[in-house]
């Protein structure tokens, strides 16, 4: 089931890749952390229209894949935005001297199992404060409930008329 939601999740990011910032900025840290690229495989991110490998698209970035894919070398001061240049026109060999040819869903899947329980904390210390906030609301709704019921019964039992 965590690779099917996972691979679901990848490939719509990959779909929308330029069409949000901040979905662009969260793909590209996952590939560069994971060191992976697309969502099986490099080639995946022919689904995105920039991206698209065919003759019919007008695109710059025909066949190539982000920068992030790209390996980095550890001298290099300024980041080379277009080493993913035509590289999906590349065989899976030839590709691999310059960028993550592997996907990241496999990758995503193991570190989500290897972090179960962090994971699970995290939810847990998410939920526990919402179910407090649930818990006393619903106090306040009660005692809001007795307040108005003493109300109306003080209103109907009150000895002096002229009060």
């Amino acid at each position: 089931q965590a690779r099917g939601k996972v691979s679901e999740i990848i490939n719509g990011a990959i779909v929308h890749y330029r069409d949000d910032l901040d979905l662009q900025n969260l793909i590209d840290f996952g590939q560069k952390e994971f060191s992976c690229c697309g969502g099986v495989s490099y080639k995946d991110w022919s689904q995105n229209m920039y991206f698209n490998c065919t003759a019919a698209n007008p695109s710059r970035e025909r066949c190539s894949v982000p920068f992030s894919c790209c390996l980095r070398d550890t001298d290099q001061a300024v980041i080379n935005t277009m080493c993913g240049q035509g590289m999906q026109a590349m065989s899976y060999l030839e590709a691999s001297a310059y960028i993550y040819t592997n996907g990241c869903i496999d990758k995503l899947v193991n570190w989500i199992h290897s972090n179960l329980f962090l994971l699970g904390g995290i939810a847990l210390g998410l939920a526990v404060p919402q179910l407090v906030g649930i818990l006393l609301a619903q106090i306040l709704i009660n005692q809001i409930r007795d307040q108005i019921k003493l109300q109306l019964y003080n209103q109907q039992h009150r000895a002096d008329p002229w009060y």
